[in-house]
């Protein structure tokens, strides 16, 4: 199936919801597991989010465990009322864990070993066979999938044939481009994937790199639902702490709408 051939299901500008904040707590487990122990603690750190004005809690269980870890999960469902997004790789292992978690949202990421962070999109048209038996069994269990992709028409295709309700843009493209042109064409290619995917009846997400002196052109797309944003956030933290951080966060991606 075709983007251009998929039935319009078109968002207009006016009609766009609140742009939602997705807070991603990995890091603040990375600092734990540096030490050993329990502190900081990432429940503490969802605790706060949610006080703030966060919309949901992202949390990517890797395979080696490098931050979160299987018990961070139930705890951090436990702890607040906000929506848990597993981020997950596309293996059988995690795939039983999220079946046992029930989070509200699963997010298939690709992953490496090697890789210090997630340095792309997932290949969703290359591992459609893979894909689609994981999106099936997630989506049966009641667990909105969502593909982290590139804004390209090939990726989003592949979602479209996978079922896939979500995807999340990855920006990193956009992040690291040179501040002229050539930020400015991977801005126009991601509003561009956002508004194909509304009309085809997808809901689009972004997030990777995003900053205070980034969000804002991102915030401005009137399709997208929601940004996932972690590293840099919980980098500001150490220096002005979480609550503040979210706030300010919250506050430009807000007048960016």
């Amino acid at each position: 199936m075709s983007v251009k051939e998929h039935p319009a299901n078109a968002q207009s500008a006016s009609q766009a919801a609140r742009l939602r904040l997705g807070v991603n707590i990995d890091h603040v487990a990375t600092i734990r597991n540096a030490r050993g122990g329990d502190h900081p603690d990432p429940v503490r750190a969802a605790q706060i989010v949610a006080a703030v004005g966060g919309d949901g809690i992202t949390a990517h269980l890797r395979e080696d465990r490098r931050h979160i870890r299987d018990e961070d999960l139930a705890r951090i469902q436990a702890a607040t009322g906000l929506p848990l997004n597993l981020e997950m790789a596309a293996t059988d292992e995690m795939l039983e864990i999220a079946l046992r978690h029930r989070p509200h949202a699963a997010c298939i990421v690709p992953e490496r070993r090697e890789e210090r962070t997630t340095e792309g999109g997932l290949d969703a048209a290359g591992q459609h066979n893979r894909l689609a038996p994981i999106v099936t069994r997630l989506s049966d269990a009641g667990i909105r999938v969502s593909l982290f992709i590139a804004p390209e028409v090939r990726q989003l295709e592949a979602a479209l044939r996978l079922g896939a309700p979500v995807v999340e843009f990855h920006t990193g493209e956009y992040a690291h481009a040179a501040p002229g042109e050539a930020q400015a064409r991977e801005l126009r290619r991601l509003a561009e994937m956002a508004a194909l995917a509304r009309k085809n009846g997808i809901e689009p997400h972004a997030g990777h790199g995003l900053t205070y002196e980034n969000v804002v052109p991102v915030a401005a797309i009137p399709q997208l639902a929601e940004l996932n944003i972690g590293h840099y956030l919980i980098g500001e933290a150490i220096f002005t702490g979480l609550e503040t951080a979210v706030r300010k966060m919250r506050e430009l991606m807000d007048a960016a709408r």
